[in-house]
């Protein structure tokens, strides 16, 4: 990562804490960075979690719960506050629970994403994460990958997915969000498919253009048979593993009370 704009994500970060009134407890980056085959004219794509003071929380009036900034010098940034993404993980919410496991972490305040990862197993659900991670295979493979000719870094916005439910139908946990790590887990090794896949992940890696090119029949029948595989076993798997809310609700209000009633002295460790 370039150092420049590690730096300039950190005073984006600090910035957005000081117009919002806010305290950044997590920032991570998302996307093909994290997931590890990024081009070079990709986005940061950072995402965060943070808390607004007490007050705020105690309203008759819903309020908005997201922090947007336009995209700008290749700079993608927005979070969630804490308490939505609270509620979204209860539902077992596969993109808040990538952020949580990404390798690229910008700020770690607070003990709060680590107790979230530690609970993360007694609120996951095999079957709503299946159904996220098909539902995304089916779109991009419907719009992307169709025709004799196809937009061939496409492949790995498909493959990626169908492999978290490889992942998911196996080992019944979160699947990594490294895409190298997914396929050395899942694709047989030697096989024509690992073989196929290596060899576009070092292109992506390289630079390549990778624009429009003939169809990968490989990679297509494996896609093909795949969608319709989980299209027709998501619907049997199991649901999340049991109510924790009242353990969401402790976690959240000792959050509260650990960032603003005791102060800021554990604002403003970054990890660099």
């Amino acid at each position: 990562m370039s150092s420049s704009y590690h730096k300039q994500i950190l005073n984006d970060l600090e910035r957005i804490e000081h117009e919002e009134n806010v305290r950044i407890l997590y920032a991570c980056e998302s996307g093909s960075r994290a997931w590890g085959f990024p081009s070079k004219d990709s986005d940061y794509d950072v995402r965060f979690l943070y808390v607004r003071p007490e007050d705020w929380y105690l309203s008759i009036f819903e309020k908005r719960d997201v922090i947007q900034r336009p995209i700008n010098d290749m700079l993608d940034i927005n979070g969630w506050d804490l308490r939505k993404a609270l509620n979204l993980f209860r539902k077992s919410n596969p993109p808040l629970l990538e952020w949580l496991q990404s390798p690229i972490v910008y700020r770690e305040n607070y003990a709060i994403a680590e107790q979230i990862r530690r609970i993360s197993p007694l609120t996951f659900s095999p079957k709503s994460c299946m159904y996220h991670y098909l539902h995304m295979a089916k779109g991009n493979y419907r719009e992307y990958l169709q025709g004799e000719r196809v937009k061939i870094k496409k492949y790995f916005y498909v493959l990626r997915p169908i492999l978290a439910c490889e992942w998911i139908e196996k080992h019944n946990t979160m699947p990594p969000i490294e895409f190298d790590r997914l396929v050395d887990a899942v694709v047989p090794r030697e096989s024509e498919l690992k073989v196929v896949i290596d060899g576009l992940l070092f292109r992506k890696r390289a630079g390549d253009e990778m624009d429009y090119e003939p169809r990968i029949n490989p990679i297509n029948e494996f896609l093909e048979e795949r969608i319709g595989y989980y299209d027709r076993m998501a619907s049997g798997m199991q649901t999340s593993g049991g109510d924790q809310d009242q353990r969401l609700d402790d976690l959240f209000r000792s959050v509260l009370k650990e960032v603003w009633e005791k102060g800021d002295e554990n604002n403003g460790y970054f990890l660099q």
